[in-house]
């Protein structure tokens, strides 16, 4: 890339800066707010954010805003962060290379030292190696990104970089000098933005090909993954099902991708891990179309999955295969739209498949103590269609895959990087994004105590949003995987429900009964004032159903090794 060092020389006052121009950009994309940390790389950028539209939200630490963007963009549709030089970009590579895994598109923005400081290669403080290491490291956990040095090319890069973060749905990098943010570029032709368009014939074979399969399929099944709610194609799914009649699945990444009331909705295909109705019904098709879902190792049930790929149509935004056919160049916008078009319907009736959703009412036992199943049949009973649903790793996720997401409802997780510690930060990104929208965040001691403290935002900002904080005193998920008496599993148990006091606002409870329970959730979801922290005491040994299969399956695998 090319090093021009910025000259003082501006080519007129109606020329945006280069920083005002980004933050221009990012408002295009719907960018309302960035989630960060500043330091002295990155304040004339920042300074430049203060006093414009976008609001910039101070985080805790710099991972904390990447979870906090990450969760922004899965509800909004874009999300941004802004850090300085490595001691904050280096910082936040986690929260980056979760959000590329789980295609989330987010904006990483960072200041470096500026060009004229460069000169003679100098010593500089957070620098590491050399002025170009974080761009290489990022360089591998993004889609796309660039290094804003040349003023000719710099409004284009910019809009290079930002429509690859919305085509792809996956992270992009802008660094910016700090001697670069003010300097006004000449006037530049505009980018265009190439708009990949589907091979027409490809696209009309795969149609067509997928189409018979459907119609002439004996027991023909949707399994849908986060893609769909990522590229915003919940309504084509929907289209799709009702006109053939096909019932739905989706996989524990996708979960929350259509209303989980829907009559033709089965529930979550997990392999031998999930409900056994479901497994069977999705292994025993002879055509099982396979949309914008992920082939990942939770997603399949630790590969437990019996799925013959010969009879399966799979298509991703980065793939299409039909059986053994390959088809090149046909997006997934267009095949959905394509299949929804050409409106296949099986020719004979389908099997009756188990889409009744219904659950047995919850009768509460008030005295009784506590347990995560039963915490999670009544929490389920509270949750409405504005409800957005946040789940840490652990058995955080896996009891969470019981709740019933209805409507509009969003459930947003983890669920294939698992990175530990992303709910609470998750919290504050997803309550900004949809501020009308109320968030309940599950989160394990263990996570919590590595990103808590970003309750400290929720207060500031009275977002009444619900945290409940699972303490079995340590790493439940591990004890499982390796059982036996080890020290390592365990973590020092904190007064979680009197963080209020030391944070200066929110409420908290402690909860050992299902009473204590049932009146702190009544009580929290009346109260919006601001956040309500749930401490809910839990066995050491007390499990979901859900990771009871897990653990039995992962400690099969360990054995096989």
């Amino acid at each position: 890339m090319p090093m021009t060092v910025p000259s003082h020389h501006h080519s007129g006052d109606s020329s945006p800066s280069i920083g005002e121009y980004l933050i221009k950009r990012l408002q295009d994309y719907g960018i309302g707010d960035v989630f960060g940390i500043p330091g002295d790389y990155v304040l004339s950028f920042y300074a430049l954010l203060e006093e414009s539209p976008i609001n910039a939200i101070g985080c805790t630490r710099e991972d904390c805003a990447g979870f906090a963007a990450d969760a922004y963009a899965r509800v909004k549709g874009m999300g941004a962060l802004c850090v300085t030089y490595c001691v904050g970009g280096l910082s936040v590579c986690n929260s980056i290379a979760g959000a590329y895994a789980e295609k989330s598109p987010v904006v990483m923005i960072t200041g470096s030292p500026g060009l004229r400081e460069r000169v003679h290669n100098p010593l500089l403080h957070h620098m590491v190696r050399n002025f170009h290491t974080q761009y290489d490291v990022f360089e591998k956990l993004c889609i796309a990104g660039t290094e804003l040095n040349d003023p000719n090319s710099a409004f284009r890069e910019i809009d290079r970089v930002l429509a690859a973060c919305k085509r792809y749905s996956r992270p992009v990098y802008l660094e910016i000098p700090r001697d670069m943010v003010h300097v006004r570029p000449a006037t530049a032709p505009p980018y265009e933005n190439p708009t990949p368009a589907s091979d027409q014939r490809a696209l009309a074979e795969a149609v067509e090909e997928a189409a018979r399969r459907i119609e002439n399929a004996r027991q023909p099944v949707l399994l849908l993954g986060v893609e769909i709610h990522r590229f915003g194609l919940q309504d084509q799914v929907l289209k799709l099902a009702e006109a053939a009649g096909i019932p739905m699945a989706a996989t524990m990444l996708g979960k929350g991708v259509v209303g989980e009331t829907h009559p033709q909705y089965m529930g979550l295909y997990e392999g031998a891990l999930g409900e056994p109705d479901v497994t069977r019904y999705v292994e025993e098709s002879d055509c099982v179309v396979m949309l914008g879902t992920f082939m990942t190792d939770i997603n399949l049930g630790i590969y437990t999955a019996e799925l013959d790929m010969s009879d399966c149509i799979y298509a991703t935004s980065e793939e299409l295969r039909i059986r053994h056919h390959h088809y090149h160049d046909v997006r997934l916008e267009d095949f959905l739209a394509g299949l929804v078009a050409r409106k296949p319907t099986p020719k004979q009736s389908l099997p009756p498949a188990p889409t009744d959703w219904n659950k047995e009412p919850f009768t509460l036992a008030p005295e009784q103590k506590i347990t995560i199943t039963r915490m999670i049949d009544r929490l389920d009973e509270q949750l409405v269609d504005d409800t957005i649903v946040i789940a840490d790793i652990g058995d955080s996720l896996f009891s969470s895959t019981e709740l019933t997401t209805r409507g509009r409802t969003e459930f947003i997780s983890p669920a294939y990087y698992t990175s530990m510690g992303f709910a609470v930060p998750a919290t504050l990104g997803a309550s900004t994004a949809a501020p009308k929208s109320r968030v309940v965040a599950i989160v394990g001691d263990g996570a919590f105590q590595m990103t808590g403290m970003e309750l400290s935002n929720l207060v500031a900002r009275k977002v009444p949003a619900i945290v409940i904080i699972l303490n079995n005193r340590g790493y439940g998920t591990e004890r499982l995987l390796h059982p036996g008496e080890y020290k390592f599993n365990d973590i020092h148990s904190w007064k979680y429900h009197e963080l209020p006091k030391v944070l200066g606002g929110g409420t908290g409870y402690e909860i050992h009964t299902e009473g204590e329970f049932d009146k702190a959730l009544n009580d929290a979801w009346e109260d919006l004032s601001g956040p309500s922290i749930l401490h809910v005491h839990l066995g050491a040994t007390d499990s979901s159903r859900a990771l009871d299969r897990l653990g039995e399956k992962l400690q099969e695998a360990v054995v096989g090794e």
